[in-house]
């Protein structure tokens, strides 16, 4: 088993108290430690106690059934705005607000996220700025993607 895989499997257990999930373990060597991000999160957001409880008690196993054998630094956190949206989970904590969603078509699209399942999400496209003579059907501002054509989707910030 790799690093990754052996961190995930002593991941589970302790993020089920928390209801809290894994959204990504990001390993980077460097010349004089290896550095182990593991981002977090859970539907409620997830607080920097459960962040310190869930590293600590990794690093106490890791430390006793002696995984890494080179010096290392172990970063427990919640992914920030500027991490992409990977997991169905994330999509459905993120109903009402902004995405910017890049299909892997290359094609962009900026709206508001009013639903999401499993499979697909619902983008609420903004009104066009330019007023049109005839009303625009609202119906046309809807659109679902599924996640398979998403190659990335972030959270827009707003400081409105």
């Amino acid at each position: 088993m790799t690093i990754k895989e052996n961190i995930e499997v002593l991941l589970a257990p302790l993020l089920e108290d928390g209801d809290c999930y894994l959204v990504d373990i990001v390993t980077k060597p460097s010349k004089l430690s290896q550095k182990i991000s593991i981002l977090v999160d859970s539907d409620e957001g997830i607080t920097i106690q459960q962040c310190t409880s869930i590293s600590r008690r990794l690093a106490k196993q890791l430390e006793e059934l002696d995984l890494i054998t080179e010096a290392y630094t172990l970063e427990v956190s919640s992914p920030g705005l500027d991490q992409p949206l990977v997991l169905p989970r994330q999509y459905k904590k993120n109903v009402g607000r902004n995405l910017k969603v890049t299909l892997k078509t290359g094609e962009v699209i900026s709206g508001a996220l009013t639903d999401a399942s499993e499979e697909e999400i619902n983008i609420k496209l903004p009104l066009p700025k330019k007023k049109s003579k005839t009303p625009v059907d609202e119906s046309l501002l809807e659109r679902k993607i599924s996640l398979d054509e998403i190659a990335k989707a972030l959270v827009e910030i707003s400081f409105k």
